[in-house]
């Protein structure tokens, strides 16, 4: 049965937040070379200006998560955005490097917050189990479209007008949520009264102490992480941030299982099911931005296509994503979430190996070279995405709703760093796509043994 028109339009809003706050993340992707040219910024500022929205958006995801549960879905989720809206109204605006790359942190600031919040709205709006669990099938595949837009539309609208107008997009979507958020949103309601039972407090504590290491851990070392692009691992550059936040995390879990309120309880982590949601997440994540990234670089070094070029060269994924995420909901509703991940991850190391081969010689035809690995992994990454949301949030309390959004979203963002600093450095771009994949098959093996 299909969902009132209320519910479908409250998905809608909630969604289109979803996908804009992935598109800012790749919004100065492609145009990055011409900024480091109008601005005069060496390499090195150009990497932290390209990691600083995702460093602020990964390493608060927890936070974010815990302001939900305490202060409502609702609340948070219009704080969150009015933080998102003025960051993308300043940054076109930056006369230089150091407005920009404060914008870009104040963004991804302001999208941690946004993200976790979304998902504790949604649940409200789905209030029944087999309700959610169908919209967190559609909902999975939300963050690889708005990645996808993010490569697509950057290019085009760099090579059009001008990189500032990228952030037109952003401030479009935050303007129009807060205005039509009263009309489509549920009203808010305390969180004590959201569905916590007697003997569990009313609003859980901030914890901050947890909230400062994470956020710094996450931080230090996902910064250390993206530096390994540009200086070896044995660099001090690389080692000092990579340290110290390892360092930092490990005092987060000290204090956490010593916490009367921890942010991250041990033990949510615990459920097997809810760890293979979140190992899947952070792996097809990890997956697509290695795809993006290498093949935005190889058609346009390589084969010598114009940005513009390049950006039209993902349309086919869009394409193959839209179309296999409306039938891996649906799959997951007869096969279950964890059968659609594996083969979801099968599928993807299949095109993965296909780009590997064919798709990295630059004589072989984009039609039979690339298309075909981009069509095989759009659909991989679409039913993945759809059944790791379904695992990762099944079972959840509603008032730790906001924690497995923001647990979620971690995987998601931290997943990529991780991934793609380990893959380049076994060797060139081929090797890179062929161990992608080889984890991918050992996913999917994974979560057939654990069915098993």
């Amino acid at each position: 049965m299909a969902p009132p028109r209320s519910s479908r339009a409250a998905f809608v809003l909630l969604g289109g937040v979803q996908v804009t706050l992935i598109f800012t993340l790749a919004a100065v992707a492609v145009p990055l070379p011409g900024i480091g040219v109008e601005f005069g910024v060496r390499r090195e500022e150009l990497i932290l200006l390209s990691a600083a929205y995702g460093l602020t958006f990964a390493g608060l995801l927890l936070f974010g998560g815990r302001l939900a549960d305490r202060y409502g879905g609702r609340r948070a989720l219009t704080a969150g955005l009015l933080v998102f809206g003025v960051a993308s109204a300043a940054a076109p605006l930056a006369p230089g490097y150091d407005a920009l790359l404060a914008a870009r942190f104040a963004q991804g600031a302001g999208a941690a917050v946004i993200a976790p919040a979304a998902m504790a709205v949604l649940r409200t709006v789905f209030p029944s189990s087999a309700a959610y669990g169908g919209a967190m099938a559609t909902w999975g595949g939300l963050s690889i479209l708005g990645a996808t837009a993010g490569n697509l539309l950057s290019g085009v609208i760099s090579a059009l007008l001008s990189w500032r107008w990228a952030f037109a997009v952003p401030l479009a979507v935050t303007v129009a949520a807060l205005a039509l958020a009263p009309r489509v949103l549920p009203p808010a309601v305390e969180p004590h009264s959201a569905g916590n039972g007697p003997g569990h407090p009313a609003r859980p504590r901030l914890d901050l102490p947890g909230a400062l290491l994470a956020t710094a851990g996450l931080a230090s070392a996902s910064y250390g992480l993206v530096l390994t692009d540009a200086w070896p691992w044995t660099s001090g550059r690389v080692l000092g941030p990579l340290v110290a936040g390892v360092v930092l995390l490990v005092l987060f879990v000290g204090v956490e299982r010593r916490a009367p309120d921890p942010l991250l309880p041990p033990r949510f982590l615990l459920d097997r099911r809810r760890a293979l949601g979140l190992a899947a997440t952070a792996l097809t994540a990890a997956g697509t931005a290695t795809v993006f990234v290498l093949f935005s670089l190889h058609l346009q070094d390589e084969r010598g296509w114009s940005a513009l070029r390049t950006s039209t060269a993902f349309v086919p994924f869009a394409v193959a994503l839209l179309a296999s995420s409306r039938v891996a909901g649906r799959l997951i509703g007869r096969r279950g979430a964890p059968a659609v991940t594996g083969a979801g991850l099968a599928v993807g190391a299949a095109g993965l190996v296909l780009l590997a081969l064919p798709g990295m010689n630059d004589t072989v035809p984009y039609a039979y070279g690339l298309l075909p690995g981009f069509v095989l992994l759009a659909a991989g990454v679409a039913a993945s995405f759809a059944g790791a949301a379904v695992l990762a949030t099944d079972r959840v309390p509603a008032e730790r709703t906001g924690l497995a959004g923001g647990v979620h979203n971690t995987a998601m963002e931290t997943g990529p760093t991780v991934v793609f600093a380990l893959v380049l450095g076994v060797g060139g771009d081929t090797a890179s796509l062929a161990v992608t994949a080889a984890l991918f098959g050992t996913a999917a093996l994974a979560l057939r043994l654990a069915r098993a």
